[in-house]
């Protein structure tokens, strides 16, 4: 064997040797273990451990959107790559417009690998571990075993699926990593037949064997993995499982849509709507850290004269991830569509001293006319763009850029597009589905659906969670082209980013799969594909 692969390859498997046994708490309201009786014997034979194991699994889950480089890309990097965003500027710009994150082989590519590809497959390596352990532990009341399985099972089937989407060019494995095979060469890539049928599996374990949301906030529950499950079977064209999946949670599950759309991301966001929400809590064992994410979506309000910095606004921002103006579109269609101010967005900004009191911030001009840009179009994306409001803590330092509050990552009105979407490419009625999420946010019903007005709601509710640009690779390679070509990034409307900094023109057809990091690439078998194009 080649000694500088043998090299690369010892320290993957260390790495993730060392990985599987570190079983670091995650949340306040989750038993916490003293570090000094943990070991490998007390983690993989006691009930205790193995419930310390999946508590790990929740922090381990949750590092990806605790860590800081470059401008948080890890936790934001699937917000920028889509047709909704402006990426102004920042290493996060470069990957929302196919700048970076496009090659196997540059910087960007370690920051793919780290923080996708190894962070996912670490997580399914340690899950598979828990799993395993579980099975054959001794002592253990059956309905806590398959508890424990059915946990860890959600988090291997979340991160083989996040993969997937992804890298599409991936393998799977149930096998726990041990002396005798911690070196076998995988030499191929998975069929997507084994991925799904290993994803669906797991998710069906955790179905049968979790409650539903019983108040534990935090935790994941039996309507989070059918949830994700209906999301496979769209992946799969499978309208009959998503149907059957999304509508079952929407009618018998502990959860219901939150009255209002100001509600949505309050608080903590422990409500009847949230499936998972990733918790973030300053003073606690595992709890995260303050961290730039609001920032980084937020804009220079402050900077104007006679304003300062106001928690309503979402406090302080970098201008980095704005709201496109296709998006902006979609929300002001209907006027009585209350998701575009104060709720999951801010629209406008108002001086809060000086003579022009309580006016609307106007120093500042878009482009309007393509011919005659405004001369402050700069300063009008900096400091008076409209700004996302999602990952805003209500309670914060309005002064501070550093902000700590939980991320919601799957809710209810998703379920209910998702069953809006099965039935209507099933032959069923869709509309009340979709309709639902609209009444909430007070905006007129729709009397007939079809994939663009899918589309189109999905923009306007779940636009800035982070799943924008897997759905519209689910739908098709004609899909994504025409929506990132037609309206990524604010074209003409921010002429510093034409040319070569104009996402609708970088984009490339092979971009629907990421590339697998060449890094990561070497320490598989010779024969191991990598992604079209790349």
């Amino acid at each position: 064997m080649n000694s500088k692969y043998f090299f690369r390859k010892t320290k993957l498997n260390l790495l993730v040797l060392m990985v599987l046994f570190s079983t670091v708490s995650c949340q306040d309201f989750l038993e916490e273990q003293p570090g000094t009786e943990i070991d490998a014997n007390f983690v993989y034979t006691t009930e205790d451990g193995l419930r310390s194991g999946v508590v790990s699994l929740y922090k381990f889950n949750r590092d990806r959107y605790d860590e800081g480089v470059e401008d948080f890309l890890p936790a934001l990097m699937m917000i920028s790559r889509s047709d909704l965003t402006f990426n102004r500027s920042g290493y996060l710009g470069l990957m929302g417009r196919y700048e970076r994150g496009v090659s196997p082989i540059e910087y960007s590519a370690s920051l793919l690998s780290n923080y996708f590809w190894r962070h996912y497959y670490k997580l399914a390596s340690k899950s598979t571990e828990i799993i395993n352990a579980a099975e054959v532990a001794k002592g253990l009341d059956e309905k806590v075993r398959n508890e424990i399985i059915g946990e860890a099972k959600f988090f291997r089937a979340e991160a083989y699926f996040y993969l997937y989407r992804m890298f599409n060019n991936i393998y799977v494995n149930t096998e726990s990593i041990t002396g005798d095979n911690a070196f076998d060469v995988i030499d191929n890539k998975s069929s997507s037949e084994e991925i799904l049928a290993l994803i669906n599996s797991d998710l069906q374990f955790a179905i049968d064997n979790l409650e539903y949301y019983d108040g534990n906030f935090g935790r994941v529950t039996k309507g989070t993995a059918m949830h994700v499950k209906a999301k496979v079977a769209m992946w799969q064209g499978d309208w009959a499982e998503a149907k059957n999946q999304s509508e079952t949670l929407i009618a018998e599950g502990s959860h219901s849509l939150v009255s209002s759309t100001a509600d949505v991301f309050k608080g903590d966001m422990n409500h009847s709507e949230q499936l998972m929400v990733l918790q973030f809590a300053e003073n606690v064992l595992g709890g995260g850290s303050r961290n730039f994410l609001n920032a980084n979506l937020g804009v220079k309000y402050w900077l104007a004269p006679n304003s300062s910095s106001r928690a309503e606004y979402g406090g302080r921002g970098f201008s980095r991830l704005l709201p496109n103006n296709y998006l902006l579109a979609l929300l002001a269609e209907d006027p009585n569509d209350d998701r575009d101010d104060d709720t999951y967005f801010r629209l406008k900004y108002y001086y809060d001293a000086g003579p022009n009191f309580g006016e609307e911030i106007d120093l500042y001009q878009p482009v309007t006319d393509l011919d005659n840009p405004s001369e402050t179009y700069k300063q009008y994306y900096e400091r008076t763009h409209p700004a996302c409001l999602k990952y805003a803590q209500e309670d914060s330092d309005p002064t501070t850029y550093f902000q700590i509050s939980n991320v919601m990552i799957y809710r209810l009105a998703e379920t209910y597009l998702i069953a809006a979407e099965a039935n209507m490419r099933s032959g069923g009625n869709g509309l009340p589905f979709i309709n639902e999420v609209r009444a909430r946010a007070g905006a007129a019903e729709l009397t007939s659906l079809d994939e663009q007005a899918i589309l189109d709601e999905r923009a306007r509710e779940l636009s800035f969670e982070g799943q924008r640009w897997f759905t519209l690779k689910r739908m098709g390679q004609s899909v994504i082209n025409n929506q990132i070509r037609s309206f990524a990034g604010d074209g003409e409307y921010f002429p510093a980013n034409l040319g070569a900094r104009d996402p609708r023109t970088n984009w490339q057809d092979h971009y629907i799969n990421f590339p697998i990091p060449q890094r990561d690439l070497d320490l598989l078998g010779g024969s191991y594909p990598q992604n079209d194009g790349y």
